[in-house]
Formats: structure tokens, sequence, C-alpha cells
């Protein structure tokens, strides 16, 4: 074993000169005190064990025993009662102090080997773990850190191209947005009172993100549609018409077969939004229930914003007039309890309409009926 501290305590020079040459024998390093005071500022000098006389005055051994346990850095540092004391009760009340074993008086050199030997020793493999542990510590920190420093890049990493992804889409529908629009306003506004409708549903507030960024893609499919369709001043005729519904059939294969969950999203819009509740509409004919509710939510929606909103071939609806014919659709083209949560919020989603007010003319906050009312 290696040279261990050991402090001796007593207020006898003779004891403590004696426990001092013994422990020196004994290939070890003697820390001397001689009153509790200073025992106990002595045992924060990386003790291994404390040789403690009982019968001190002022502080005697119990009270210092006491103390040491209660100190929570060097609690657990051995405690060898040295005294002359041979009653059970003494005994007791020195292990209630806190005391590991007893050496009496007179001092015997081989019992205080073999007294301090297995404490010492049992002090050593604690240390050890001690240090094993804080090492330990040091290094969960130190791999904790690195991880919250890695989850941390990496969760701005996917947000970067979350955003990225987001950015994109956008891009791809205002696209097709410019073919007939001077702004991209339109998906500004159609997207929020989608997404507004979607929490009126009470729709978990992540499905509610989904509609806002892939309901911007519902005319997307404009893009295959011919300029001389797109743009006409005036009604179209009937070729005209079927030429102009592929653009749902265009939409969904242009988002089509894809991984991503907004892309996904988009497709179903694109494809639905122009379907009606009674079963009229198109390029299905779904009705009812069986057309996808983001189809139902962003055909009011885009209805609304179309009607409120300048084309080529048709001047602006007035935001009362605009509301007038979503409540004649209501239970015919739209779905009832959407229209009515529509117009429940109508002061949010006038809010949202001036915020995003680039394309909007004056007549969209008049009430002059437009000169043409087919939607396309």
């Amino acid at each position: 074993m290696e040279s261990k501290r050991i402090l001796v305590v007593d207020d006898t020079k003779e004891d403590l000169e004696l426990l001092a040459a013994m422990v020196d024998a004994l290939g070890h390093a003697p820390e001397l005190a001689t009153d509790g005071i200073e025992a106990l500022a002595k045992v924060r000098l990386d003790i291994d064990l404390v040789l403690l006389d009982v019968a001190m005055p002022g502080m005697d051994g119990f009270a210092v025993a006491r103390r040491i346990r209660e100190d929570p850095e060097h609690g657990d540092t051995p405690i060898i009662m040295v005294t002359g004391m041979t009653a059970r009760d003494e005994r007791l009340r020195a292990v209630e102090a806190g005391a590991n074993d007893f050496i009496a008086k007179p001092f015997d050199l081989t019992e205080v080997r073999v007294r301090t030997t297995p404490l010492l020793k049992r002090k050593e493999i604690q240390d050890a773990m001690k240090r094993h542990q804080e090492t330990l510590g040091n290094t969960v920190r130190r791999r904790t850190e690195d991880l919250r420093r890695a989850l941390q890049e990496m969760t701005e990493a996917q947000r970067r191209a979350h955003e990225a992804h987001l950015s994109t889409i956008r891009r791809l529908a205002l696209a097709a947005e410019y073919r007939d629009n001077e702004t991209g306003a339109h998906i500004e506004r159609m997207s929020e009172y989608s997404a507004i409708l979607a929490r009126r549903l009470r729709l978990p507030p992540g499905e509610v993100d989904i509609i806002r960024a892939a309901s911007a893609m519902h005319d997307v499919g404009k893009i295959g549609i011919p300029d001389r369709i797109l743009l006409k001043q005036g009604p179209l005729n009937d070729e005209e018409w079927e030429a102009m519904r592929t653009h749902t059939l265009i939409g969904a294969g242009i988002l089509g077969g894809s991984a991503s969950e907004l892309l996904q999203a988009g497709e179903v819009i694109a494809l639905s939004h122009h379907e009606r509740w009674d079963g009229t509409g198109y390029p299905n004919g779904l009705k009812g229930e069986s057309i996808p509710l983001w189809g139902r939510i962003c055909a009011v929606a885009d209805v609304f914003d179309a009607l409120t909103s300048a084309r080529p071939y048709k001047d602006a609806f007035s935001n009362e007039a605009a509301v007038a014919i979503l409540r004649d659709g209501r239970g015919s083209q739209f779905e009832p309890r959407l229209v009515d949560l529509f117009v429940e919020d109508l002061g949010e989603i006038v809010a949202v309409q001036q915020r995003f007010h680039d394309d909007l003319p004056p007549e969209a906050r008049d009430d002059r009926l437009p000169r043409i009312s087919l939607l396309r």
C-alpha cells in the first residue's frame, strides 16, 4: 500500500507524539492536531484516516466525529477512536457519532496496523471510485455537450432544409400564379384563409401548417394551360373549358409521386379543390365527404379570394358580395359547415386580406358587381 496521510488528534503531547511515531513506522505521513477545532480544519488536507482521541477538553472526540460526518466533502473519511473506555454504552456512543473502529490505550503498533490497514484500503477504493465517477461524469458531460451541439446543428440544418423546401414550393406556386396574376399575393391570402379554416376545425397544428403550405400549390397545373385560354378576356367556350379543367390533373401530375409530405398534400389539393359538395365538380365528380377535407377547405378559400380579386376575365367583387355567393353555394358547391366557419371568422379573413393586398384593386373593397361571375 502506498503511503497515506493520517490525521492524529490528541490534546496530550506524549500520546500525540507516540501515535505519530507509529504512523510513521507503518510508512504513512502523520498530520497532527492538538484539539477538535484544529482537527476539523486539517481534515480537509486530503486525509485518508483520522486517529481521534475521545477525551479532549472543549470539543471532545464525539463532537469532532459528528462534525466530520456532516461534512459533505470529507464525511466518508475513516475514523478510529483512540480511547481507554471499555464500557459498552461509551462504545455505542462512539459508533453513533461516526467512529469506524477503536484503539485502546496503551497503544500497540501491531494493533494500530491491524486497525488502520483495512480502513485505509477501503478509503483507497472509495477514492478510486470517486475519481472514476468524476471522470465518468466529466466524460458524460462532455459527450452530452457534444451531442447537444450536434443535435442543435442537425436541427438548424433540418430547419434550413425545411425552409428551403417551403421556399421551393412557394416559388413553384408563384410560377403558375404569375401567368394570370400581377403578384403572388393571391396564394398568400388563400393559404392563410385555408389555415384559418383548418384551425377552426381544430385540426392538429402540424396539419394546419401542412394545409397552409400545400394550399399554395392548388393551381400549379395552370403552368400547362395555354395563354390564349388562361388570359382570355371574357367567357370560355366548351372546348376551352375542357382544357382549363385539366389544370387539376396537370397539377396532380406535377406534384404526384413525391416522398415529401407537403407535395403529397399539394397533389391532393390540386386534384380536389374544384370538386363540389353536390358532386357536380371536376375532375372526378366527387360528392360530399368523399372529397378530401383539404380540397373542401381550399375550395372555400380559393373562391372567396378569386371573387374579391380582379382577373383578366372579370372585375373584383366586394367582400359582401363574395360572402353572399359563398352562402348561395352552401350545400351545393361548398360544405355547409366550412361556409359557416368562414363567415364567422370574417374579421380575421379581412385582416389577412388587408395584410396581403398587393394585387387587390380598389374595386375589391366596394359593392360593384363583376361583369362575369363564372370562376375558373
